[in-house]
């Protein structure tokens, strides 16, 4: 961990705060809590949490860059598949956990130039920080349709329209399992000299449940996203009528439970420096899991959604389009095509963002295709 930058001494006193209210926590429960409980506090505790404080967390001053912040070819590119989806007889248009906002932009740019801006763009936000810097963002880049853009505290109940995550499963807590001698075992955390340490106790039913359909092998460890799942099944329940569009990065349950995965997929983020342990920080760090798209597809099909697609990145953005919307800018003028082909490329490369990022899309009372599986759909994988 010494290749970490250190924090100022006002986000260390900071963390310090979320730290002191985990160990309260911890003790007010028998010296355990389950890790997804910790990972919880860590990203949403109010006030103090990841997600829920006021440390900048995208872009070049934050931890991570998202496709959308890269450039605005993802978002331009997506345009053209919510274009068809509002062309189906919808006018609204709804992202949850929109970032610095940079996809709300390129998109609601994109669909004018297309002519077909829906008459509302909502977005869940649940860090008041990024919903700021989201409100921000709009009114510079687009303050002609900063009007249409409404921010929701809740779902919004029997919704008809677009539904838009991007990276946002990724970010719910997750539980730890690993296969013991005697059944499945869950990953807590206990104090040691007020340190926080691993602490491994036998699973509950109901998560015990879900690992031994898992069929690990011996000493397997890994994530099991309930909280993932339950919220998809909560927008099945949320929409009457519409397509749903999730954007993340991971793998179907075939290629999750690798042999090659058996320590998990578990990954923080920190000043742009990737590593594993969850306990740096707790406050300044993000924490994520990658996703296992099988069980997502399944619960949202048990919730009543029908599966519409699920492609890797490259091949949906291809689909869509990208490389017309590239040539948009002269080859010819390098010091605007160049910056953006490099952008295209972390995008579109097996290498970087291409295969390791999905996209997932399903559906109430839909039954046209999407442009963004029209080639490359590997629904038979899940």
């Amino acid at each position: 961990m010494t290749e970490l930058p250190t924090p100022p001494a006002e986000a260390l006193a900071h963390s310090e705060k979320l730290a002191a209210l985990i160990r309260d926590e911890i003790a007010a429960h028998a010296g355990w809590i389950p890790f997804v409980r910790y990972m919880e506090l860590a990203l949403y505790a109010p006030g103090l949490g990841y997600y829920t404080a006021g440390a900048r967390k995208l872009g070049r001053e934050g931890d991570f860059t998202t496709a959308p912040e890269m450039t605005p070819l993802f978002g331009q590119t997506l345009a053209q598949q919510a274009a068809e989806v509002l062309d189906s007889g919808f006018d609204q248009i709804l992202e949850i956990g929109a970032g610095s906002g940079a996809l709300a932009a390129a998109l609601l740019t994109e669909l004018e130039r297309l002519e077909r801006l829906p008459r509302a763009y909502y977005i869940l936000e649940v860090s008041p920080d990024l919903r700021e810097r989201e409100r921000d963002l709009l009114a510079l880049q687009v303050p002609h349709l900063l009007e249409r853009v409404i921010w929701l505290n809740r779902l919004p109940t029997l919704y008809q329209g677009l539904i838009i995550a991007n990276e946002v499963l990724d970010a719910m807590p997750a539980h730890l399992v690993r296969s013991g001698a005697a059944g499945p075992e869950e990953a807590g955390v206990s104090l040691q000299d007020q340190a926080f340490a691993w602490a491994w106790r036998p699973t509950d039913a109901h998560l015990r449940c879900a690992a031994d359909a898992l069929q690990l092998p011996h000493s397997y460890r890994t994530e099991i996203q309930l909280q993932a799942c339950a919220f998809v099944s909560t927008l099945a329940q949320t929409m009457a009528r519409g397509v749903i569009l999730l954007i993340d990065y991971g793998f179907p349950a075939h290629e999750y439970y690798h042999p090659q995965r058996s320590e998990g997929t578990l990954m923080c983020h920190y000043r742009h420096r990737a590593h594993a342990d969850p306990f740096f920080l707790p406050g300044l760090q993000d924490i994520t899991s990658h996703i296992d798209f099988s069980a997502v597809a399944r619960a949202a099909q048990v919730a009543g959604l029908e599966l519409l697609g699920y492609a890797g990145q490259a091949q949906f953005l291809i689909n869509c389009g990208i490389t017309d919307i590239m040539l948009r800018t002269p080859p010819e003028n390098a010091a605007a095509y160049l910056p953006q082909a490099a952008a295209a490329q972390q995008l579109l490369s097996p290498a970087e963002m291409g295969e390791l990022f999905k996209v997932i899309a399903f559906g109430k009372d839909y039954a046209a295709a999407l442009i963004g599986f029209a080639s490359g759909d590997r629904r038979a994988s899940l």
